[in-house]
């Protein structure tokens, strides 16, 4: 077994601060949302800090840490279905970053959490609470958008359950996913040579770029919030 380090800090407390403020969001939203007096407003609070955190990584995916960036955790429909017979015939082909099927689950939570947060910006429930942008479309887009923000919550639901089963597999199979997402590190059977996608090349990112992404979601972030 030989260790490598593969996420950076960056993408570590995206990752964690993503977690904790989508959970707030559904709690608020699925529950009574006790002790908040109101809970659909929280959740609009919550839905703005993850459009921020979404912003910087959909920059950090296009030039930040290597296994962070986008097309590092794309792969092609062969090396999924290969992935596939792995996880159903035993040992895994080691991979520093994100597997083929690891890869597109990711892109796929993206892009549904990207739409949720977008399409929450021009809500209102017609009595408490009113989405920064509501007034800028009409009520027939607005009611459209909520459609959309009601069935993308339930295909969400199904892609953090997969994602979840898939951490529980991972680990009978001796993959410690979150374990890495917590240190950094990795750790892969064989020499680095066995890894299948380049785990040679440093985890880091520029500290400048994260400065500058982190710049851009607090602003646009502060600039809703106080619409």
């Amino acid at each position: 077994m030989h260790q490598v380090r593969v996420w950076d800090l960056p993408i570590r407390l995206f990752h964690w601060a993503l977690v904790s403020t989508v959970a707030l969001s559904f709690y608020t939203m699925k529950t009574g949302g006790a002790p908040f007096v109101f809970p659909v407003e929280i959740h609009g609070r919550a839905g703005l800090v993850v459009l921020g955190l979404l912003l910087f990584r959909w920059g950090w995916a296009l030039a930040g840490s290597h296994h962070a960036r986008l097309w590092h955790f794309l792969h092609g429909p062969r090396a999924m279905l290969d992935y596939l017979r792995a996880l159903r015939r035993g040992p895994l082909p080691p991979y520093a970053g994100h597997n083929p099927l690891g890869g597109l689950s990711v892109l796929a939570m993206l892009v549904s959490l990207s739409v949720q947060a977008t399409s929450g910006l021009f809500l209102s429930d017609d009595i408490f609470f009113q989405a920064p942008l509501h007034e800028r479309v009409s009520s027939e887009v607005s009611d459209s958008l909520h459609t959309l923000h009601h069935w993308n919550a339930q295909l969400l639901i199904a892609l953090i359950v997969l994602h979840l089963v898939a951490l529980v597999v991972h680990r009978l199979k001796g993959e410690r996913l979150v374990g890495a997402m917590v240190t950094g590190r990795k750790r892969l059977p064989g020499g680095p040579e066995k890894v299948a996608d380049e785990s040679a090349v440093p985890a880091r990112g520029s500290p400048w770029l994260a400065a500058a992404l982190l710049v851009v979601a607090i602003g646009v972030v502060g600039w809703l919030w106080q619409l």
